[in-house]
């Protein structure tokens, strides 16, 4: 196994965090990055400091926050420093908002833009300057099955779900020229292990959230609901399902990796929608002349 040196964003908890682990585990330099590492988060720095000790393994706290170019670029410049070189970013960090969409402010809307969408660029802008020169590197991306079958009272999250997805496939065809290979990994809905709904921000019109009388009071079913769905499938997947995925697909040769992979306890079907949408996709660029930038190729 080659190891590699990854960036992970967002790694304090959940989602985030397990991915960190399973690389770390597999033999990889893991930088498990998050804000604040002497302040708010220092319980979770020493967390994993305890874990990487105990499993001897290279599992590093980086300062990193996602809304600032510089704190990005300081991040880089210093995991360069230490090992001269990034072969993986794993784009996780996020923040999600439940409620009418109508209640959220402009402001609220805009945040959460920034934090699910705009950063993924941020982060990009400082690791594909150093993917290109390397000529290879892998940009990975925490997606949602909410992108592709959308739902009620989450209208703010998907839309910068959606909006963050849609970005990173573009930018993988212009990065596909380069060696820099791209993976969208889509978990479905995750009501353990994470701290995803219990950190979840509600809308701030709460005037207007009177007005639509007792349809917000259903919010309150849904996580029962997708419980009883998990256990319908009985596939068995956790939030360490999604870090065992990503490490699967960081093992697959060059040119080898699906664009999307899906790790869905609901089993939505989102994979039968991606294929159709896969082959329009492929006919359009054939008629474009462009088809050849939909798989990574070396420099």
């Amino acid at each position: 196994m080659h190891q590699k040196v990854i960036v992970v964003t967002g790694a304090g908890s959940g989602i985030g965090r397990a991915v960190a682990k399973a690389l770390a585990i597999a033999g990889h330099i893991v930088y498990a990055s998050m804000r604040s590492l002497k302040e708010r988060n220092q319980d979770r720095v020493e967390q994993l400091s305890r874990f990487a000790a105990e499993k001897q393994v290279d599992l590093r706290a980086l300062e990193l926050d996602v809304l600032s170019e510089e704190s990005i670029r300081a991040a880089f410049d210093q995991v360069l420093l230490e090992t001269g070189r990034l072969d993986v970013v794993v784009n996780n960090a996020g923040m999600l908002m439940v409620g009418v969409a109508e209640a959220f402010t402009p402001a609220q809307m805009a945040r959460i833009l920034d934090t699910n969408a705009i950063s993924w660029l941020r982060v990009n802008r400082a690791a594909l300057p150093i993917m290109r020169r390397q000529k290879e590197g892998v940009l990975v991306y925490i997606g949602s099955t909410t992108s592709r079958i959308h739902e009620p009272f989450i209208g703010p999250y998907i839309a910068s779900k959606a909006a963050g997805e849609a970005l990173a496939e573009a930018m993988s065809f212009e990065a596909a020229p380069f060696g820099i290979e791209s993976v969208i990994v889509v978990p479905g809905a995750f009501t353990s292990g994470t701290e995803h709904f219990a950190g979840a921000h509600g809308p701030e019109t709460l005037a207007v959230v009177s007005q639509y009388g007792e349809l917000p009071d259903r919010l309150r079913g849904l996580g029962t609901a997708l419980e009883v769905l998990d256990a319908e499938k009985n596939l068995g997947l956790t939030v360490e399902s999604v870090g065992k995925a990503v490490k699967d697909v960081l093992d697959l040769p060059f040119g080898e990796k699906p664009f999307r992979i899906s790790i869905d306890p609901q089993g939505k079907g989102t994979d039968e929608i991606e294929a159709l949408i896969g082959a329009r996709q492929l006919s359009f660029f054939e008629r474009l002349g462009i088809a050849d930038l939909m798989k990574p190729k070396r420099p």
